[in-house]
């Protein structure tokens, strides 16, 4: 799938919310996005997931489907985070009866299991670290039936160790997802690709994670896939 925002804008009451930006998603690949702390990086990926409707410019893919079953975005502030005094267990509830998954209590208790959560369940949501929120909740929005992309809304605004949202970032990409992670505190200059930028039309391509097999595209590492296997590499895949 292949999720393309050309110069998208988006005003609200109080003015310029988002000034044109562009960039593309693809499946298997990661978009770091790169902009000013405040309500226009969310505005970018609620119009990615076709949440609301830019004002100018326009989101298309090409997938066929609505965007809004096909991408999730996680996180947001205000819009999809969770609710800070709520136990994960409850949280995680919530987002499994969203998934439409079996989400009674001893369906949350085997998942939590499955992604090494058990001992948080009675933790309350702001006690996690930030990390496993991260994790959590990614995971859990790709649950959702349909869901071919993943917007992670600033999850920089609870850590400053970026390996630690970029790992999770980087692992639903190699699973074969259109990842785009939205930095908003976080230097660009410590961003360990180069990233789109908020107001932008001129962007790098998107960081291909996942190479299919027998490809001549560039991994990740920027080595075509064609080398490696020309080598006898036993790392010509990225899968």
């Amino acid at each position: 799938m292949l999720v393309r925002a050309d110069r998208v804008s988006l005003t609200g009451a109080h003015g310029l919310l988002l000034p044109p930006t562009s960039l593309t998603a693809e499946d298997g690949c990661l978009t770091l996005v790169h902009g000013e702390p405040g309500v226009g990086v969310t505005a970018l990926g609620l119009a990615l997931a076709g949440r609301i409707k830019p004002t100018t410019g326009t989101v298309t893919t090409d997938a066929g489907g609505d965007l809004r079953e096909l991408v999730a975005v996680v996180d947001a502030p205000g819009v999809s985070e969770p609710d800070e005094a709520l136990p994960l267990k409850v949280v995680a509830g919530e987002e499994l009866a969203l998934a439409h998954r079996p989400a009674g209590k001893e369906d949350v208790a085997r998942w939590l299991s499955a992604h090494d959560a058990a001992p948080f369940a009675g933790s309350r949501f702001e006690n996690l670290e930030p990390a496993l929120r991260t994790r959590l909740l990614a995971a859990l929005a790709a649950e959702r039936r349909g869901v071919r992309m993943l917007v992670l809304d600033a999850p920089d605004r609870h850590t400053s160790e970026v390996a630690s949202w970029t790992a999770v970032a980087e692992e639903h990409a190699r699973r074969g997802l259109a990842v785009v992670v939205l930095a908003a505190t976080t230097p660009s200059s410590t961003l360990p690709y180069p990233a789109a930028r908020i107001g932008s039309a001129d962007q790098p391509e998107p960081v291909r994670l996942l190479v299919p097999a027998e490809t001549d595209g560039p991994r990740a590492d920027g080595v075509p896939a064609s080398s490696t296997e020309a080598a006898g590499s036993e790392g010509d895949s990225e899968a």
